[in-house]
C-alpha cells in the first residue's frame, strides 16, 4: 500500500466513523504533512488533527483511527531481537509461536509493576506490545478468526492484581488515600487501553486497517447509539446537547433569512415595470407570514429508552424559541406533565433529576403500556392537542403485548397539524417480539432516531 493509499484510506475511515472530512481538508492535510518531519509520529498526528478534527469530542475517534493506519510499530518492532540470556537458553517454543511460560510471566509482571509505579509511559507502551506478542498470540485459529487477543493478554498479565501494590507505593510517596487510588486506577486503565490498541494494530496487519476500523472504532459521540451509550458517554452527550442546539439555531436563522422573501407580488411587479417600458427589471414579493407550531411531546421514560427521551426533550427545549409553545409529558403506563422542569436557564443536572423523579410517578402498574398511556393522556389532557399543534411521540413501541389503543392514537394524530413517532431502535427490530412499531407506524409516520446526529436533523426538519 502506497503512502497516498494509506492517506485516502485513513480519510475514508474517519468519514465512516462520523467525522466530516471534505476533499479540501484532505488536501490541506497533505500540504501540512509536507512541512513536517515524517520520522516524528506525534508531529504527524498533530498535523493531521489540526487539519481534519473540528471539535474536541471527535479527537478520541480520530486517535483510534490514526493508531490503526499509522501504527507505532510493525510486527514486534526492533525489540523483537532483544531477548534475555534466560530466554535465549530456555525458550523452547516453536518459532513464531507463543512464549508464555511461568518465568516469562513473573519477569513481565515485575517489569510492569516498576513501570506503573514510575508512570513511565514509554516503558508501558513497550510492555503493552510485549504483552500482546508474548501472551496474546493465538496461532492456528480457524479462517476468519484473529491471531491476536487483548482479552487473553490481560487475563494472563492481570494488571488489576497490581493495584494494591501500586497504591502502597504511591502512599509511601506521600499521596493521600483517595489520590493514590485514583492515580493507580488511571495508570492501570491506560495500560489496558495500550494493550487493546496494540492488539488492534496487529489484527490490522493481518486483515487490513479498514476492516479493524469498521469493527472496533467507536463512532463519534454524535453518532453513538443512545441505547449503547455508557455512563461516561451519556455525560459527554449532555455536554454536546447545547452546542448542538446552538448550531441548529444558527443554521435555522441562516435558512430563514434566505427564505424571507414570500411569493411573487404580480401586481406590484407589473406596476413597477411601467417605469421601464413594461420590462420587469425589479421583482416584488409578498412578505412571508411567520408560522410557529405548538409542539406536544409524549415521552416513554421506561428504562430501555429513558436516555433517548431525555436527550430529545433537552434538545427540543433548548430550541423552544423556534416553536410557538412546547408541552412535554412522560409516561410508562400513566402520564405526567413535565413542562415546568424545562424552564429557561434551568440547570441540566436539576432537569435530569426532575425527570428521573417523574419516572416513578409515570408508572401506575410498573410495566410499559402504550395503550393505557395514550388513553390516559387523551382523557386527562383533552385540550393539549389542537389544529395548530404538532404531536411528537418518543419511544420504542414495545408495549408488553398490552392493548395498543390504535383508535386513540389515530384520533390524537387526526386532531394535530402534524404527528411523528421517533423510535430509537434500528428498523430491523421493528415489529419483532413485543414491538408494535409496525402497527403504530401505520397510524403516524415512524422515524428512526438512534443518535444525536439523527435527532438534530429531525428537529431541524420539523422546525
Amino acid at each position: 500500500m502506497t503512502l497516498l493509499d494509506t492517506h485516502i484510506g485513513f480519510v475514508e475511515a474517519l468519514r465512516s466513523a462520523g467525522l466530516s472530512v471534505s476533499l479540501a481538508e484532505g488536501l490541506d492535510a497533505i500540504s501540512a504533512l509536507e512541512k513536517v518531519r515524517w520520522d516524528d509520529r506525534e508531529t504527524v498526528r498533530a498535523a493531521y488533527a489540526a487539519t481534519l478534527v473540528k471539535r474536541q469530542p471527535q479527537r478520541v475517534t480520530f486517535d483510534a483511527v490514526f493508531d490503526i493506519y499509522y501504527p507505532r510499530l510493525v510486527g514486534d518492532g526492533v525489540r523483537a531481537g532483544d531477548t534475555t540470556d534466560e530466554e535465549a537458553e530456555g525458550d523452547s517454543a516453536p518459532a513464531g509461536g507463543p512464549r508464555d511460560t511461568g518465568a516469562d510471566l513473573e519477569r513481565f509482571r515485575e517489569a510492569l509493576a516498576d513501570a506503573l509505579a514510575a508512570g513511565d509511559q514509554q516503558a508501558l507502551q513497550d510492555l503493552a506490545a510485549e504483552a500482546v506478542g508474548r501472551f496474546g498470540a493465538m496461532p492456528g485459529r480457524g479462517p476468519g478468526l484473529s491471531s491476536w487477543s487483548a482479552y487473553t493478554s490481560l487475563q494472563r498479565v492481570s494488571p488489576s492484581e497490581l493495584l494494591d501494590r501500586l497504591v502502597q507505593g504511591l502512599l509511601a510517596e506521600g499521596l493521600d488515600g483517595e489520590r493514590a487510588q485514583r492515580t493507580a486506577g488511571r495508570r492501570i486503565g491506560d495500560f489496558t487501553r495500550l494493550v487493546e490498541g496494540d492488539a488492534r494494530r496487529r489484527i490490522a496487519e493481518e486483515k487490513g486497517p479498514r476492516h479493524v476500523a469498521d469493527v472496533t472504532v467507536r463512532p463519534t459521540i454524535d453518532r453513538l447509539d443512545f441505547t449503547a451509550a455508557r455512563r461516561s458517554d451519556l455525560e459527554e452527550m449532555r455536554r454536546e446537547i447545547y452546542p448542538l442546539a446552538r448550531r441548529l439555531a444558527a443554521r435555522l436563522t441562516k435558512e430563514q433569512h434566505a427564505r424571507r422573501r414570500g411569493p411573487l407580488d404580480v401586481r406590484r411587479t407589473v406596476r413597477a415595470s411601467i417605469a421601464t417600458g413594461g420590462v420587469p427589471l425589479t421583482t416584488h414579493h409578498r412578505p412571508r407570514r411567520p408560522h410557529r407550531t405548538d409542539l406536544v411531546v409524549l415521552c416513554d421514560v421506561s428504562g430501555s429508552v429513558a436516555n433517548f427521551a431525555q436527550f430529545t426533550l433537552m434538545l427540543v427545549f433548548a430550541l423552544r424559541e423556534a416553536f410557538g409553545g412546547v408541552r412535554a409529558f412522560t409516561f410508562v403506563d400513566d402520564v405526567v406533565e413535565v413542562t415546568d422542569a424545562f424552564r429557561p436557564g434551568a440547570d441540566v443536572v436539576e432537569v435530569m433529576d426532575s425527570l428521573a423523579a417523574s419516572i416513578s410517578h409515570a408508572a401506575l402498574f410498573g410495566r410499559t403500556s402504550y395503550g393505557r398511556a395514550l388513553t390516559r393522556f387523551a382523557e386527562a389532557h383533552p385540550d393539549a392537542i389542537g389544529p395548530r399543534s404538532s404531536l411528537l411521540v418518543l419511544g420504542d413501541a414495545r408495549s408488553n403485548y398490552s392493548d395498543l389503543a390504535l383508535p386513540v392514537l389515530a384520533d390524537l394524530a387526526g386532531r394535530a397539524r402534524h404527528a411523528w413517532w421517533l423510535n430509537p431502535e434500528h428498523p430491523r427490530h421493528w415489529g419483532t417480539g413485543d414491538s408494535a412499531a409496525d402497527r403504530y407506524g401505520e397510524v403516524v409516520p415512524m422515524v428512526e432516531c438512534r443518535n444525536l446526529a439523527q435527532l438534530g436533523e429531525f428537529v431541524h426538519e420539523i422546525v
